[in-house]
């Protein structure tokens, strides 16, 4: 316990120089120690993979789920800084597969179906699903935000690209694409959700970016304060107008 508590002070001290980048870039955003008002959407932050399921391996060996935790375990920070809602989906490496699941393939389907329901379950949520790309040619990089066809996710990709691409790789040319239909939990929410490809564990110089914690914190940043100034501006309306 004293470890882990070392740990998150560890983190929010690396956070606080971030925190003042937020308020140049964004500077109607200030911390607070009380909670915005509950009219504001709740951000539910979803470390992609887990436990078993560690999804994409990177060329030095490490699972995308781990990188996927920490960088939303900052984004989890960010947001509590700030005072606002978020959750997240799981704290720890383990799945969210339920106890009779044996094999793998019935971890992962248990594990999906799971996210699906505790994002329900969340009023007023808005998905935010961190994740790692990768691909057989190491040619590729740059992170990108996917949209799942639901009100309003397609305007929150829109600016969260543009925010990744300022805070992290001006060079990135990549845009908001809608989600595969493949993509299970995307396409079994009713709220507003994006997934985010951080990057490709495949390309040697993005991995080796994706695994420095000061990164890991720009990148979360990015979606932090993107997040705190979409949210309270235009998002319920977009909600209401619909995709287009």
């Amino acid at each position: 316990m004293l470890l882990c508590k070392r740990m998150v002070f560890v983190i929010l001290i690396a956070i606080l120089p971030v925190v003042l980048a937020l308020n140049l870039v964004f500077p109607q955003l200030t911390p607070v120690f009380s909670p915005f008002t509950p009219l504001r959407p709740y951000l539910v932050i979803d470390a992609g993979h887990g436990g078993e399921d560690g999804g994409a391996i990177s060329l030095s060996g490490i699972p995308e789920s781990h990188l996927n935790l920490a960088i939303a375990g900052r984004v989890d920070l960010i947001m509590g800084l700030y005072g606002a809602p978020a959750v997240m989906l799981r704290r720890e490496d383990v799945s969210l597969h339920d106890p009779q699941a044996k094999t793998l393939r019935e971890k992962k389907v248990s594990d999906l179906h799971n996210r699906v329901e505790l994002v329900s379950q969340q009023q007023n949520a808005v998905l935010l699903s961190v994740h790692q790309n990768s691909f057989p040619s190491s040619k590729y990089s740059g992170a990108q935000v996917f949209f799942a066809p639901t009100a309003g996710s397609k305007p929150f990709a829109i600016a969260l690209q543009e925010a990744l691409r300022t805070a992290a790789d001006p060079t990135n040319g990549r845009q908001a694409t809608a989600i595969a239909q493949s993509v299970y939990l995307m396409n079994h929410i009713s709220c507003p959700a994006v997934l985010v490809e951080c990057g490709f564990l495949t390309n040697p110089t993005e991995e080796r970016l994706l695994q420095d914690a000061n990164y890991q914190t720009k990148l979360a940043a990015a979606m932090s304060g993107c997040w705190l100034n979409y949210s309270g501006t235009f998002l319920l309306q977009d909600r209401d107008e619909g995709t287009s």
